[in-house]
């Protein structure tokens, strides 16, 4: 099974490959997450499995390994169940990958949630029944550790204060000066009565779980100061070479965005994008941040005739937001590009690529060919039907067509 990106830029090229894919029997596959492996060209898979739709009935994730070939085309080994990241009694949820490059360990993220406990149930009674899990990889995740409860020692005391949490889900990030991110987001009980949360004051909020030393060692950082859900970060390093970590996360209406200057620790001045739009009840999102180009396409026929245009930019990174684009509902899977990542209006129009049914996603880098790869949840009646993978260049993403997959 393969995937082959645009050689021409031609949109209309591009293909989507299904990696999971619902069951007769109900099962249904969940929560993308995508990491690549530069060093081995390697993809990494991830989704939780599920035997129904339901978040109560996840069960374990899976994984699939795709080798990136020579002629740019991706093949997929079959999907195995990642036994070592469970605990007996709880459901696995939320994969979280992030790649250590100094060490070559991959790191995978996720929580387990006692029983059929739900999100809605900790968030009335105040009863956290989630604990923050980890396993590790040395070998490019042919074989896993046992997983690893980082509950106490990362979130400690503070426990008390969540109703529930979760990481991302999608990748994490490691940043240049080594420090590894994992997206993160809590329901943090503002006030209590009778040991019960008092009602409307239980509100989201997105954090960072962070490492120093490799990932020897985790702590947290400071939760926004504004209502957030499900998250991930990207780097950007300006024209000065200064790091910005920015977190792009769900909300309601429109996407909430802010910025840190201490590598994730806190997060300043959190602001809704009015050009990332937000269904009513939100939906999960993906961004990366990438290498500004040197030269890019342009409209104008000067540029047209050469092929390229030279560009100055504010920063030396680009962001690329993947979401769905209807206001009302999960539906048109679509590609945002913002080429001035530190201006809050920075965004392009979206890229259609899905039309239809659309969920969660994630995006990866793959920067030795300079393309894109993503996972989507996606079908033709509902975004529940399967998780397809597709690879892309920054010319598909710019193109002037409105739909490019096929």
């Amino acid at each position: 099974m393969g995937n082959s990106p645009s050689k021409t830029g031609n949109a209309e090229e591009l293909v989507k490959t299904t990696l999971f894919e619902r069951e007769r029997n109900g099962i249904t596959y969940r929560i993308p997450a995508l990491v690549y492996l530069r060093h081995c060209h390697t993809f990494l898979a991830f989704a939780e499995k599920r035997t129904s739709p339901s978040d109560c009935d996840a069960k374990i994730l899976v994984m699939r390994r795709g080798t990136l070939k020579e002629d740019g085309t991706v093949q997929w080994a079959s999907s195995e169940e990642m036994t070592t990241a469970s605990f007996p009694n709880y459901r696995t949820m939320s994969p979280c990958p992030v790649f250590e490059k100094n060490s070559r360990t991959l790191f995978l993220f996720f929580i387990c949630v006692r029983g059929n406990t739900t999100e809605r149930k900790q968030c009335i009674t105040g009863k956290n029944r989630t604990r923050l899990c980890c396993v590790s990889s040395s070998d490019d995740g042919h074989t896993w550790s046992p997983a690893t409860d980082l509950t106490e020692s990362v979130i400690g005391e503070t426990i008390h204060k969540w109703a529930t949490f979760a990481v991302g889900p999608g990748h994490g990030v490691q940043l240049e000066n080594g420090r590894l991110i994992i997206p993160a987001y809590t329901y943090y009980i503002k006030y209590r009565c009778c040991s019960y949360p008092i009602p409307f004051t239980v509100l989201p909020r997105a954090l960072s779980i962070y490492s120093e030393d490799f990932g020897q060692t985790w702590h947290m950082g400071k939760m926004l100061g504004k209502k957030s859900c499900e998250c991930e970060m990207a780097e950007i390093i300006d024209h000065e070479g200064r790091s910005h970590l920015y977190c792009n996360a769900r909300n309601s209406g429109y996407r909430c965005e802010a910025l840190s200057e201490n590598s994730g620790v806190y997060f300043d001045k959190p602001h809704v994008a009015r050009e990332l739009v937000e269904q009513r009840c939100g939906c999960q999102g993906s961004v990366i941040g990438f290498p500004a180009p040197e030269f890019v396409p342009n409209d104008d026929a000067e540029s047209k005739a050469c092929g390229t245009s030279l560009l100055s930019p504010d920063t030396q990174t680009w962001l690329l937001f993947m979401h769905p684009t209807n206001k009302s509902s999960r539906r048109d899977m679509g590609l945002y590009l913002n080429r001035s990542p530190l201006h809050s209006s920075g965004w392009d129009k979206p890229r259609i690529v899905h039309r239809g049914p659309s969920g969660y996603s994630d995006l990866a880098y793959n920067g030795d060919k300079d393309q894109f790869s993503c996972l989507m949840e996606c079908g033709k009646e509902s975004e529940l039907e399967q998780i397809s993978f597709m690879s892309f260049t920054l010319n598909d993403v710019m193109q002037t067509g409105n739909a490019f997959c096929l």
